[in-house]
């Protein structure tokens, strides 16, 4: 595993969320996924991919302003300064989040594992 690898799959996981691509998420997420929310929400795959599917999350921009990368054996850690804008329940998003991500490696595929998102202030 290579830090390029790490950010090529961080950047197929920022298109597919910003095009609503659940297949592509559903593809991207294990199935085990626990991901807190910037409300202290712990959700699981299932929760994530249905926000994206019923449109309760629609972002219609997600930058990446920092990143870092840590490489572990067979996973790595990322975290993620993103700038957000689009919608949340109804609701405008024009934020600044950090977002933690756990990668494992499986079968030649990496996929979230854990995440986490924090609100800058």
């Amino acid at each position: 595993m290579n830090k390029e690898l790490v950010v090529s799959y961080e950047e197929r996981l920022r298109k597919a969320m910003m095009q609503g691509d659940v297949d592509g998420l559903d593809q991207l997420i294990d199935h085990q996924l626990v991901f807190v929310n910037h409300f202290g929400q712990a959700l699981s795959k299932q929760d994530d991919l249905e926000a994206h599917r019923s449109g309760i999350v629609n972002f219609s921009n997600i930058t990446f302003l920092e990143q870092r990368i840590i490489l572990l054996q067979d996973s790595a850690v990322t975290v993620t300064r993103a700038a957000l804008a689009g919608m949340a329940a109804g609701n405008p998003i024009d934020e600044e989040m950090y977002y933690t991500r756990v990668w494992q490696m499986n079968n030649d595929e990496l996929k979230v594992v854990s995440g986490h998102c924090s609100l800058v202030q």
